[in-house]
């Protein structure tokens, strides 16, 4: 059953919002780094190490068999907030960055010198530094597409970039900078054609849009736990069953392993080949019940909440003298990066946490994509379920004083 979406009462439960910061009350924006944890999810932590921890899979005693199928409930929660056939193709890792390394990782053994892996200058280091590996080992080309003015993906020059020596394009669903949201089901439309996969870097679209797999039709998709109100050290790399039955294992050690002999070895089935050693458990099981929270409330009902709060905040920052947006792209999500005229973002940032207001200062983990605005950094301020408007009007009026400090 669906729960009604009350702001007042979705911030009750989590427990940071109630403190101050510089005898201010948090005003919490970076949520596109990392969400804050509701009740739900430091419960069933706490819980499980209280009452039923132990090793999974491995054990027949009552300890194991309760903390497995703990485990394993989180992966059918991730199954079906993706939509995935099935749990098969639903493997946990540590994170999305270590979920697109085991994507390059198992591509490393079949590229040739020559061989293509497109990218949009949107993406973020972690899905950019995997194939610079690709590159720098094994003779990989880097092929770059580039934006328009709004923020948008070329998806002209998307097209030309994709050719026959293409093997993979690795593409945002939303940009964690200028929260553009790219047309993925064309993209790998586009791929496909030129028999090339595509992985999806979902880790800021999974928290702010419905997200169906199979809809989307990409060979991969990863994001982040920590992103959806979940715990950190916990991510989700979704695999169709034939790019999953090509890829070679990321780790060798146990759980991943059928046999081991002096002489071979044979591999375990899909998700377990890919989950080496003793797994996130713990992590596991709170992302499975931030899913679970998450999902009480209508996708629809949050994103219209959070659009409402970047167009209040959009509006406020318009009013700012030498102020610059970056990114506004149609259909853009809650992701708000800015600049300003004679301030550093570092400076912005510093001064809007004396009153209380937390906003992310820096290039983003996204190098190129500061190249291509011409500047060395932003300041961004990103919107969660639990955001107001209230917090919104306190972090204009505080940017309206640093702007007076500053300039």
């Amino acid at each position: 059953m669906t729960r009604a979406f009350d702001v007042s009462e979705i911030r009750k439960e989590f427990p940071i919002l109630a403190r101050q910061v510089n005898g201010k009350p948090l005003v919490y924006l970076d949520n596109a780094a990392s969400a804050q944890k509701p009740n739900a999810v430091i419960d069933a932590i706490a819980n499980q190490s209280r009452t039923a921890y132990a090793n999974v899979h491995r054990g027949i005693h009552t300890l194991s068999n309760e903390t497995t199928e703990a485990y394993e409930a989180g992966r059918e929660a991730a199954r079906g907030f993706l939509n995935a056939p099935d749990t098969h193709g639903v493997i946990f890792t540590k994170g999305a960055t270590e979920g697109i390394n085991l994507v390059a990782s198992s591509l490393a053994g079949t590229i040739q010198p020559g061989d293509e892996i497109v990218l949009s200058v949107m993406e973020h280091h972690s899905n950019i530094v995997p194939w610079h590996f690709l590159r720098e080992r094994h003779g990989a080309v880097l092929r770059w597409v580039g934006l328009h003015e709004d923020g948008s993906l070329d998806m002209d020059g998307l097209r030309e970039a994709v050719g026959p020596r293409t093997r993979m394009v690795a593409i945002s669903h939303m940009s964690n900078v200028l929260g553009t949201v790219n047309d993925v089901a064309e993209v790998g439309r586009i791929a496909h054609a030129a028999g090339a996969r595509v992985l999806v870097d979902g880790c800021q679209s999974a928290v702010h849009m419905s997200v169906d797999v199979q809809v989307l039709d990409c060979d991969w998709f990863v994001f982040s736990g920590h992103k959806l109100y979940g715990p950190t050290g916990i991510g989700i790399l979704y695999g169709k069953a034939d790019a999953l039955a090509e890829a070679r294992p990321y780790q060798g050690g146990g759980e991943m392993i059928e046999t081991v002999s002096m002489d071979r070895i044979t591999y375990n089935e899909a998700p377990h080949k890919f989950e080496a050693g003793t797994p996130p458990i713990l992590e596991a099981i709170g992302l499975g019940a931030a899913i679970g929270w998450y999902r009480q409330f209508d996708q629809a009902e949050i994103e219209a909440h959070e659009h409402a709060l970047y167009n209040r905040a959009l509006e406020g920052l318009r009013g700012i003298n030498g102020l610059r947006i970056h990114g506004e792209a149609p259909g853009k999500g809650a992701v708000l990066a800015f600049s300003l005229e004679g301030a550093h973002p570092h400076d912005l940032a510093q001064i809007l946490d004396r009153y209380g207001v937390a906003i992310r200062a820096g290039h983003h983990c996204a190098q190129p994509l500061m190249t291509h605005l011409g500047v060395s950094a932003t300041a961004r301020a990103s919107f969660g379920i639990y955001n107001t408007e209230a917090e919104v009007d306190v972090f204009i009026e505080a940017l309206e004083k640093a702007r007076g400090m500053l300039v």
